[in-house]
């Protein structure tokens, strides 16, 4: 070890090599964003050290303390940091495996295809990770719905001799953050909900890609989250351990209200206390400015990668030594516990469901029609009290979509109400979605609602559920022109196509309440995807199943509702409210002698799924002359439609009348479907 290691403190030494680590990692990469790692490694290492709950052979421990790191483009950071700690890999089906989590490799690699460590965190890849977060602000959203997690919990299982969930949630935030709107949304709910076990850590480093903050932010955000009801500190030095610390224990005594720390913090190259920030947020420093910043932190110059002595040994004995301790208290303190309080737990942790959950479900009759979004109240109501964990909110659509369980599940959560299963998640869609990221992460079976329309305020967050691979329900409902009167600022036109665009999302659209409930029991059973469900505003005939074939065909994406003897002459394909409209067209089709079959395809995403064998037998490659019906855009049906079959779908905006009139004037009507059925029945596609 050089002298000028060997006259570092052990906490700077351990500091100075997360910093040196990721700017080394960086460099090897020529891609990343050194700043706000050499600028909060201090932060980080007094967290991690003397405050985290966090047992690096245990990741997945369920009390646990979150670490969310928000400015995700300081993703090194995190990597550094699990590295050093040891943190162990966590395969997918949970077993703890004896190599790291981010290995030297892995370091040595940042960026690399196949590596642990890509750009920005990924949740599902890289065990340690939290959340995924890179789209600036989703982490800070994504811890309120950790901490409600938290608290749910703590009411729900914790006794009065003894504590089983008291785990706090702590997310790294920066200037970007604190612009994006979502974050304003997060804020407020976990100032309203008085969510004390909750901690932003505010990088205030007056940097972004552009340059100085001043540019376009100069708003005072202590009085902005006072205004929200968080207790607010400040840091002046971000490397005064001590002054981190006396923060951080401020947070820990707070018992009201989240905790917000504003940390001033300098990023950039020639020392690591006073420097330039200019040209260093967004790319890698370069072999000069490398050479200065480890001259400036007493750091051997021609080293790469260097882990000095003891600093492993450091974090084995911080925050290895404490998390330890710690988790083998609670797995002591959970042992004890009631028999059916652990069933609960392991059930809840593990994703797996209660026996009988679904024995409750209802079967609705044939005849009067019933809004699918009414229909699906009912099933979320006969779930909700066999899957204890289930927590349903909108964001101001209570009665109207997922909310409004029954009162014997303790109502609402609130600062009073610990207990609730009911959120009311106001009107703030963004943190509505992101929110229940943050409740499946915490093993929480989340369920979310609003206008179909809105996921276009709510979309970056559902597209991580589905790149973290969780179990959220979006519930979207008012989902076609069907709204009517409002018109086409709330009618609902590209937003299937867009949201059957997002990897691994199933956007599932039930055709009548007994496909509702068959969807939920699709739903419930994942446990890694996450389902946009969409449900009708007005209401919907009950098809008669016993004359067509039944709903559980919705378990297959697509299947064959309604059939002829023979070869069909003509496939009508049709989701959601329109698939009535195609029966109606086939029972007059058939009474003209045109074979005729129907196709209800709620799952564009399971149906792919199915084997090639069993798609062919719904939509034989040989009959061309379909009919698709759906009343939004018609993107993408071209692949079940063929290049000869007709698309009567939306083309354009709808307009503001009466549902009747927009049926008939955009053409989703009896007649018009029979009228192109007849047309690709004789050949005239």
């Amino acid at each position: 070890m050089t002298d000028t290691l060997a006259s570092q403190s052990q906490a700077q030494l351990s500091i100075n090599t997360i910093r040196t680590l990721s700017i080394d990692a960086i460099e090897k990469a020529n891609s990343g964003h050194p700043g706000a790692v050499m600028g909060m490694a201090p932060v980080a290492y007094k967290l991690w050290q003397e405050f985290l709950r966090y047992d690096p052979a245990d990741p997945d421990w369920a009390n646990r303390d979150r670490f969310v790191l928000s400015i995700g483009h300081a993703s090194m950071l995190v990597y550094s940091l699990l590295h050093l700690a040891g943190v162990r890999k966590v395969e997918s089906d949970g077993t703890i495996t004896d190599g790291l989590s981010v290995t030297m490799e892995d370091v040595e690699r940042f960026r690399q295809l196949g590596s642990s460590t890509p750009g920005h965190p990924e949740a599902d890849l890289t065990t340690g990770v939290e959340t995924t977060t890179g789209p600036l602000g989703q982490g800070a959203a994504v811890s309120v719905g950790m901490a409600i997690a938290g608290r749910w919990m703590a009411s729900h299982f914790n006794r009065p001799e003894f504590q089983l969930f008291d785990y706090d949630v702590y997310a790294l935030a920066g200037d970007g953050c604190m612009m994006e709107g979502i974050t304003s949304e997060a804020a407020s709910t976990a100032g309203h909900l008085q969510l004390s076990n909750l901690c932003w850590i505010y990088d205030s480093n007056r940097i972004t890609i552009d340059g100085h903050t001043d540019l376009t932010f100069t708003e005072d955000v202590e009085a902005r989250f006072r205004a929200d009801e968080w207790a607010v500190h400040r840091v002046q030095d971000a490397n005064d351990l001590d002054e981190i610390g006396a923060a951080l224990e401020k947070f820990s005594a707070e018992k009201n209200r989240p905790t917000m720390i504003i940390v001033h913090s300098h990023i950039g190259y020639g020392s690591p206390n006073k420097v330039d920030t200019a040209g260093v947020h967004g790319s890698p420093l370069g072999a000069e400015e490398t050479r200065l910043t480890k001259e400036a932190y007493g750091w051997p110059e021609d080293s790469s990668f260097l882990v000095p002595d003891g600093v492993r040994e450091d974090f084995a004995d911080g925050v290895g030594a404490r998390g330890a301790a710690l988790n083998q208290a609670w797995k002591e303190r959970y042992a004890a516990a009631a028999e059916s309080t652990r069933t609960a737990i392991g059930l809840m942790l593990e994703g797996n469901l209660p026996d009988g959950w679904d024995s409750d479900i209802p079967t609705f009759e044939a005849g009067d029609g019933i809004a699918t979004r009414k229909a699906s109240q009912k099933v979320l109501g006969s779930i909700a009290p066999r899957v204890p964990w289930l927590i349903s909110g909108s964001a101001d659509l209570t009665g109207s979509a997922a909310s409004g369980l029954d009162t014997d599940l303790e109502g609402t959560f609130t600062p009073g109400n610990r207990a609730g299963h009911e959120l009311h998640l106001g009107i703030r869609e963004h943190e509505s979605a992101a929110q229940s990221n943050g409740l499946a992460l915490s093993s929480i079976r989340p369920v979310w609602s609003t206008y179909l329309i809105f996921t276009d305020y709510a979309r970056p967050a559902i597209r991580l559920s589905a790149l973290m691979e969780q179990p959220v329900v979006h519930w979207l409902t008012h989902d076609s022109i069907g709204l009517g009167e409002d018109g086409p600022t709330h009618q609902p036109v590209e937003q299937l196509a867009s949201l059957r665009a997002i990897p691994d999302l199933d956007v599932l659209r039930p055709a009548d309440a007994n496909e509702t409930a068959e969807a939920w029991r699709v739903i419930m059973a994942k446990k890694d995807e996450p389902t946009a469900l969409v449900l009708t505003r007005q209401s919907v005939p009950v098809l008669d199943r016993d004359r067509y074939a039944a709903a559980s065909g919705l378990a297959r994406g697509g299947y064959v509702l309604a059939n002829c003897e023979g070869d069909p002459e003509v496939i009508l394909i049709a989701t959601g409210s329109e698939v009535h409209i195609a029966v109606e067209a086939h029972e007059t089709l058939t009474v003209e002698g045109i074979r005729s079959r129907v196709v209800s395809l709620p799952s564009w995403h399971i149906f792919e799924k199915q084997d090639q064998d069993y798609r062919d037998e719904v939509l034989p490659p040989a009959v061309s002359a379909r009919v698709v019906i759906e009343q939004a855009a018609t993107l993408g049906w071209e692949r079940y439609a063929g290049t000869e079959g007709t698309i009567i779908g939306m083309t354009t905006f709808g307009a503001s009348a009466p549902f009747k009139d927009l049926r008939e004037y955009f053409g989703f009507t009896h007649d018009k479907v029979v009228e192109a059925a007849r047309d690709q029945a004789s050949g005239g596609g």
